[in-house]
């Protein structure tokens, strides 16, 4: 059985989770506190030497990170990976997005604002962060007010890696009101079948 190793409040974990149940994929699921540093023992560095969920152990004991990463490989023969040279390309460009343009600025305040102290240092990046965040936003509004999914013309792991973040936005400060194409794409991925909750595990 695939063991997730996981923290329920991460957006990248809840990738791995959603695709997982929307897939119908039994798996273990461990939570581990990374607040508390669990990541950073010497335990778990030898899964995952970057010390970071969410990590996917396969059956045979392989360990696979990086949240993308794992979308890409629970999708591999799947509707969730988009068919074609083009589609999977495009699907991939959408990714590299969120993780580079989206996923700092958008998680990163996120993460701030829930877990730390309000006369933290940090603190002081959330102007920029959020004005960043605001400009991915506006690159996803743009692309869903002529298209209802990021990749493929269907809902992909594209959508899935996008909207594990953007969902919450509001808990990193950003208000969504000003991207209506984006609220109805955000309806259309929560009405998905098998579609669970954040802290849910």
């Amino acid at each position: 059985m695939l063991t997730l190793y996981d923290y329920l409040d991460s957006g990248n974990g809840y990738k791995a989770r959603l695709l997982l149940n929307q897939l119908g994929l039994p798996y273990t699921g461990v939570e581990l506190d990374i607040d508390k540093g669990e990541t950073r023992t010497a335990a778990f560095l030898r899964k995952n030497p970057n010390g970071r969920v969410p990590t996917l152990e396969l059956e045979d004991g392989t360990f696979l990170s990086e949240s993308d990463a794992i979308l890409f490989y629970l999708a591999e023969g799947t509707p969730f990976l988009p068919e074609g040279r083009l589609g999977r390309a495009q699907a991939l460009q959408w990714m590299f997005f969120e993780q580079y343009s989206h996923e700092p600025y958008v998680a990163t305040p996120r993460y701030i604002m829930r877990h730390l102290p309000a006369d933290h240092p940090r603190r002081a990046e959330l102007p920029m962060r959020r004005e960043r965040g605001h400009q991915a936003l506006a690159v996803m509004e743009t692309h869903l007010s002529a298209q209802d999914w990021f990749a493929g013309g269907r809902y992909s792991i594209a959508d899935i890696a996008l909207y594990a973040y953007t969902h919450v936005a509001d808990e990193a400060g950003i208000d969504l009101a000003p991207y209506p194409a984006l609220g109805r794409w955000l309806a259309r991925v929560a009405a998905r079948p098998g579609h669970i909750p954040i802290t849910r595990g």
